[in-house]
């Protein structure tokens, strides 16, 4: 693919992006930086899409691994962790009329994903929202399948046990672990 026919795919693929973005980094200026930086990155390194790869989930690739390393930086920088703010619901269009009861639970849902481990959100948003198959979210993350469906379990297990009321304690426990997805 040139830097040509990834610059006429890549207006559609925008809103998706962004929507992955602004999930991923929960902040509206963070990711509109992120998917800047994706596009001229995936602009500049169009020849190494390979063919049978979807553009799109390249892109969703590009997205997550330029987070990740904003999100490295800023631990160097503050040595803090990024808190959830649910001022970004207000941001996201919503096509369909919804009773106060359905808002209601959207918002606990989100919640309840934002206070997954990162490893396990950014599985639960590729396959959940963004409807990735396994294999497309594996090659995205850059971790075997086998990971993918660990931490996707694992996911739907703690999102499970917090509506049930089984799990009262903060879903965020694993940080200093190598892989705190599974």
């Amino acid at each position: 693919m040139t830097g040509a026919d990834l610059a006429s795919e890549l207006p559609q693929m925008l809103p998706r992006l962004w929507a992955f973005a602004l999930r991923i980094s929960g902040d509206r200026h963070d990711a509109e930086d992120l998917v800047q930086r994706a596009c001229v990155r995936a602009l500049e390194r169009a020849h190494q899409l390979q063919p049978g790869t979807s553009p799109l989930s390249w892109m969703f690739s590009i997205v997550h691994s330029a987070w990740i390393n904003e999100v490295r930086a800023r631990n160097v920088r503050s040595r803090s962790g990024m808190d959830w703010d649910d001022a970004f619901l207000e941001t996201v269009p919503d096509p369909n009329t919804r009773t106060p009861e359905q808002n209601v639970m959207d918002g606990q849902i989100v919640s309840a994903v934002q206070r997954l481990p990162e490893a396990q959100r950014a599985v639960m948003l590729l396959v959940g929202v963004e409807g990735l198959s396994y294999s497309e979210a594996a090659e995205v993350l850059n971790v075997p399948i086998g990971t993918v469906m660990s931490r996707l379990s694992r996911a739907r297990q703690a999102i499970g046990a917090l509506f049930s009321g089984q799990n009262e304690k903060p879903l965020k426990t694993a940080t200093n672990t190598k892989d705190p997805g599974l």
